[in-house]
């Protein structure tokens, strides 16, 4: 792993293998787009009324150049439930990225063109 990583923990123990999985997420996204600068990831589980449980909140911020992408995902009751879906959501907006960077964003016909042809 290259990319600087910062892990928080907010009113949640702090956990070697929950830290471990997020290493392991986030040297998955460097396999994708080597360019990222630096990654925090911020896990909490925020102060709720009893009626709605514990639930964690994963914020990830992720820096590439010129850019940051920000993804948070909010009341899972399972952290790492919690931390897989932002870091599939994560991948998804990586994986954009890439593609722009590439040039291969696709490119839609201008509306109005479909159906101009004649008929004959």
């Amino acid at each position: 792993m290259q990319t600087p990583l910062n892990i928080a923990f907010h009113d949640v123990p702090r956990s070697e293998a929950l830290e471990q999985h997020i290493r392991d997420k986030l040297e998955t996204l460097e396999h994708l787009y080597p360019r990222l600068t630096r990654c925090n990831v911020t896990i909490e589980k925020p102060h709720r009324h009893k009626h709605q449980g514990n639930t964690f909140n994963v914020r990830i911020d992720l820096h590439v150049p010129g850019d940051e992408i920000v993804v948070n995902r909010d009341a899972h009751e399972d952290a790492y439930v919690a931390l897989r879906e932002a870091f599939d959501v994560a991948k998804h907006l990586i994986m954009q990225r890439a593609e722009k960077v590439r040039g291969d964003v696709k490119h839609h016909s201008k509306p109005g063109n479909a159906g101009n042809r004649s008929k004959e």
